[in-house]
């Protein structure tokens, strides 16, 4: 039993990286979570699939705090990042914690969100010398290591105009690092890109896998989720039908609606 910041305690598997249970979340009238539970283990890459509008990206974002959940818990590594309140909705740890519990997970995004105005080199190291107050010595030694592990370390001194959607899209992917996060959660990373491009960024992210790094990836790229992941989840109308090994769930879908799916994308 582990005891959070608001002096709310949580049950907590060693190992258990992302423990979310029962998770409601609307925009207005349109109810876009309905009860999602979720848990991620230490060097778990987890693929999020389904149709669009399915909910997929919204858990992600309600997962680091990017949306505030109505209800439900959330606890990272053990700690409880929002619990349930006297009324039933969600209660969220104090701002700071919230920021600091945050920090344990790096964010790729589908649009890359680098900074047009700062270099590759600038877009990687500001986040470290800002918020981790890193020296700026040893944080450009860590971004050129980064920016060797994804192939970029000759445009360490381009703007982002002059890199192609798969380049901007590893050097997202540096950037997050460079956080040292435990915990990496992609959203549709290769959505935005040609398929020639997709390639360079799912090598990226197999060598993650390769090197243990817990993933959470929300993904139309059935290939990756089947070769890559060890555990495949399958969200419609913002619910879980469906999860578990990827041989299970390509190779033999419980669900109907996942066998649809199925059928469709591959």
């Amino acid at each position: 039993m582990m005891t959070s910041p608001n002096g709310a305690t949580s049950d907590h598997a060693p190992g258990t990286m992302i423990a979310a249970r029962d998770i409601f979340k609307s925009f207005g009238s349109l109810q876009v979570l309905r009860g999602v539970s979720l848990t991620l283990r230490k060097g778990d890459v987890t693929a999020v699939i389904g149709p669009s509008g399915s909910g997929k990206s919204t858990l992600l974002r309600c997962l680091n705090h990017l949306e505030v959940i109505d209800r439900g818990t959330i606890d990272i590594e053990g700690e409880s990042l929002a619990g349930a309140g006297p009324d039933g909705a969600a209660k969220y740890v104090p701002e700071a914690d919230v920021r600091r519990i945050c920090r344990k997970m790096g964010m790729v995004f589908q649009s890359f969100n680098l900074f047009p105005h700062m270099t590759v080199l600038q877009n990687i190291i500001e986040a470290p010398m800002t918020v981790k107050r890193l020296s700026r010595d040893a944080a450009v030694l860590k971004a050129e290591e980064l920016l060797r592990k994804v192939g970029l370390l000759a445009k360490r001194d381009n703007y982002p105009a002059r890199l192609s959607g798969g380049q901007k899209q590893r050097v997202a992917i540096a950037r997050a690092l460079a956080m040292e996060p435990d915990i990496m959660l992609f959203d549709e990373p290769t959505s935005a890109l040609d398929p020639e491009l997709t390639g360079e960024v799912l090598r990226t992210m197999r060598q993650l896998a390769d090197e243990h790094m817990t993933m959470l990836v929300v993904t139309h790229e059935m290939g990756f989720a089947r070769e890559v992941a060890n555990h495949v989840v399958f969200m419609d109308e913002g619910r879980i039908l469906e999860e578990g090994a990827p041989a299970e769930v390509f190779g033999a879908p419980a669900h109907a609606r996942t066998r649809e799916f199925l059928a469709h994308m591959l």
